[in-house]
């Protein structure tokens, strides 16, 4: 077997554990494309139509898995299409390694075809970004970068020009002081909070006689320990999107989600709480926590920098979530008044019947919450689901009710459109024998289409669920609400994304009558491949925050008056949903 850089890079991935690579060939990298065919029994490569996909695959396989993601492009134009991907790993703290090529080493800023310096575009994205100029370097280059990935919890780049892929370890002489030699030792700090700190945390829960918990994806494996803290305090627990698959939703603790997307027991809770624990969470809406000097903070978070960063904190424990919970839990004294925690379970009882009805409205166009509403009773109990971006992730946020056993990912920070199609490749790949259900809306789904035949090459059973109202939802009551401007460029050119699916050889189902709906849902769960469903829905059914501030009232008044396209059915749609009219500013 040759001993060039690039079976020196493949053989290394394996040494790391790595099981797959994400990615598209080009003539930048046909050196690493070689080295991978030939060790095709230890070293999966996985074929994306997009790198962008290939990016965005590889950071979810790293959250579903905790394991090194790795995604590889070639040269110029394939490294730059990993950026969006990439973001989202750097911004959710995905470990993701991305591998590019470079031209020839001599040919190197010399304005050559595809000639893009990637180690600087990726300065910004990665935690680590080298270019390596001989198969020597490549040893230690490579062991940093995986260190980084890992320990950073975010993004490592590796560049090879394409000669140097193709170099001998014996062709590139070692410098005199190259002779450490580099292996594949690392370990996770053991991340503990001092005695100190734990003592102040709980003087200042147990002082609070409403206090709330904020929980993020930071505590998803500390799931037994959060549920502990929350009846020894008597705490609701509101779940930020990233760590909706913390604790169940039919938890009597959890209130549902939090922000624009949230559930609105969930901000009941915030505005009225007067103590605050936030575990493993870097919720970034910041008008959806408490009011400023209402509530007194204890914040855990893995990372110092993150503490303080959206809510003072007056108590930081700095650590993992389970070790700092179960600290906390050791002296903690189970609270008696379990008043503020009943209230919240009233309000999560009120809101989830105008969720169920709201849902139930018959008649077309049909109501995108039936849609989601019937996917979610079809969910198995170790299903894996994904969300895109826009009015399907609030759908997804409001109505699928997360069982234990269940997971749920989504790009978070980031909220990046298109990435749901290739999360759902990732989940199947990573966990082969699990269902994997994504909601999609038309607009992001329109994003990474041609990924519908990755998952039919790969031969993935994966269920996907667009949310098809014409338009991009989200904008469209952003314009409204936030901004008082009549709806602009969102309504989107119709697509019939069941007959492009058949295009692609994935079995295609699109439903317009809700009466219908059951069936094709049935359908598309009975067959063993991949399927999409198209779920034509109605264009004007509000998405309204949780929080209904009266200056979003007042925008969208003016909207109307301004002249918003389709302003009487929306102002029809306004008064029919339960969950609105319920709404109280």
């Amino acid at each position: 077997m040759s001993n060039t850089a690039s079976d020196l890079l493949v053989e290394t991935l394996i040494e790391w554990g790595v099981e797959v690579v994400f990615g598209l060939p080009g003539d930048g990298i046909n050196g690493v494309m070689e080295a991978l065919r030939t060790r095709q029994d230890r070293i999966r490569f996985v074929q994306a139509r997009h790198e962008e996909s290939a990016a965005f695959m590889a950071c979810a396989y790293a959250k579903w898995t905790g394991k090194l993601g790795v995604c590889l492009a070639t040269t110029g134009p394939g490294g730059t299409h990993l950026l969006t991907g990439l973001y989202d790993a750097k911004f959710d703290r995905a470990p993701v390694l991305a591998i590019t090529g470079l031209p020839y080493h001599d040919l190197i800023q010399t304005a050559t075809q595809q000639d893009i310096d990637h180690t600087k575009v990726f300065q910004d994205v990665a935690a680590y970004t080298t270019a390596v100029y001989g198969a020597q370097h490549l040893e230690q280059a490579l062991a940093i970068a995986c260190r980084t990935a890992l320990a950073s919890r975010g993004v490592a780049h590796i560049a090879l020009p394409v000669d140097v892929q193709e170099q001998t370890l014996e062709a590139d002489k070692a410098s005199p002081r190259h002779k450490v030699d580099p292996n594949t030792a690392y370990a996770e700090t053991a991340h503990t909070p001092t005695e100190q700190a734990v003592a102040r945390a709980v003087e200042i829960l147990e002082a609070g006689q409403r206090v709330a918990i904020l929980a993020g994806q930071g505590a998803l494996g500390a799931s037994g320990e959060l549920a502990q803290t929350a009846e020894l305090l008597g705490a609701p627990v509101a779940k930020a999107l990233l760590g909706k698959a913390v604790l169940p939703d039919d938890h009597p603790h959890v209130t549902g989600g939090v922000g624009y997307l949230g559930a609105r027991p969930s901000q009941q809770v915030l505005d009225e709480c007067d103590t605050l624990l936030i575990v493993g969470s870097n919720f970034p809406y910041v008008e959806y926590y408490p009011k400023p000097g209402q509530a007194r903070t204890v914040q855990i978070d893995l990372d110092p920098r993150r503490i303080g960063l959206r809510y003072p904190a007056e108590a930081p424990l700095v650590g993992d979530a389970g070790a700092c919970l179960r600290a906390l839990n050791a002296r903690l004294t189970r609270k008696a008044d379990r008043s503020f925690l009943a209230r919240a379970q009233a309000w999560k009882a009120e809101w989830l019947q105008a969720l169920a009805a709201g849902a139930q409205r018959p008649g077309t166009p049909m109501k995108p919450q039936r849609v989601v509403r019937e996917l979610d009773a079809r969910l198995a109990p170790d299903a894996m689901i994904v969300a895109d971006s826009g009015t399907n992730t609030a759908l997804a946020a409001q109505y699928l009710m997360i069982r234990e056993g269940q997971t749920f990912g989504v790009s978070g920070t980031l909220a990046s459109m298109g990435c749901g199609l290739p999360y759902a490749i990732a989940a199947a790949i990573a966990f082969p024998g699990r269902q994997v259900v994504a909601v999609v809306g038309d607009g992001g789904i329109s994003m990474t289409l041609a990924e519908l035949a990755t998952a039919a090459r790969y031969r993935l059973p994966i269920k996907v669920v667009v949310i098809n109202n014409g338009s991009l939802g989200q904008i469209k009551w952003e314009q409204m609400l936030f901004l008082g401007h009549p709806e602009f460029g969102c309504d989107l050119a119709p697509i019939d994304f069941a007959k492009v699916a058949e295009g692609m050889n994935v079995k295609g189902l699109r439903v317009e009558d809700p009466e219908q709906l059951p069936g094709v849902l049935d359908a598309a769960f009975a067959h063993p491949g991949p399927v999409l469903v198209d779920a034509v829905v109605d264009s004007d059914e509000p998405m309204l925050p949780p929080k209904r501030r009266e200056d979003y009232m007042q925008h969208l008044q003016k909207a109307f008056e301004v002249g918003t396209p389709g302003q009487d059915q929306i102002e029809r749609r306004l008064h029919e949903e339960p969950a609105l009219t319920s709404l109280k500013p």
